[in-house]
């Protein structure tokens, strides 16, 4: 279980960037540290785990959250999926949304989005409402280069209190494979929500 009794239910969205290794990662070292997952993945988001993993995720939120509950059975949490437009979702209200929201990997389509208070559908809606609830919300941008709107955006949304942390993972714990560049993002979003972690050693601590 976790260490922190204040994150027990995370968001998790994902968004149709490149980078969905990072988000399904993510997922599982959730649910590993006993946390409940609220989980939104966009049709965009589909197409690219379809084209970058092995996975095979159906869209239907009922059938998904079937499907990763028994994926996932061996480990303590607990995951949910919604739909795009399901408004009665807990992340849809400032009263039932959970105290952390991840969007991971945040598109340039999200980000702009949020930046301009649109909600067009419940990933949106989930991010204005860890905004205008100073919530925790933290954007994983996958792009490159950045033109002057996507920097622009980064900085008005990190102004209203969002934390945007770019999926640049480091190298100085040596890596041997893309798994370990995986687990180096991961790692520091677990840093980032309070929970324990022994993926990549903290900068001056033993390995983990």
């Amino acid at each position: 279980m976790n260490s922190n009794d204040q994150v027990k239910r995370v968001t998790l969205a994902m968004t149709g960037a490149s980078g969905v290794q990072y988000g399904l990662r993510l997922l599982e070292c959730l649910l590993a540290a006993g946390c409940e997952v609220d989980l939104m993945i966009s049709k965009a988001a589909h197409l690219v785990i379809a084209t970058e993993t092995q996975e095979s995720l159906p869209a239907n939120p009922e059938k998904l959250t079937a499907q990763l509950t028994q994926q996932y059975q061996h480990l303590p949490g607990r995951v949910q999926a919604y739909g795009r437009e399901d408004w009665f979702a807990p992340a849809a209200s400032g009263s039932g949304a959970a105290s952390s929201m991840i969007i991971c990997p945040c598109s340039g389509g999200t980000l702009s989005a949020l930046a301009t208070g649109a909600s067009n559908n419940l990933i949106e809606r989930a991010g204005d409402v860890a905004l205008k609830e100073r919530r925790q919300l933290i954007l994983v941008t996958r792009e490159m280069p950045l033109h002057q709107v996507h920097l622009e955006q980064m900085l008005k949304l990190t102004q209203m209190g969002a934390l945007v942390m770019p999926a640049s993972p480091g190298f100085y714990h040596q890596p041997e494979s893309v798994e370990d560049l995986v687990d180096f993002v991961v790692a520091r979003l677990l840093d980032h929500l309070n929970l324990p972690q022994k993926l990549v050693a903290r900068w001056g601590e033993a390995d983990a």
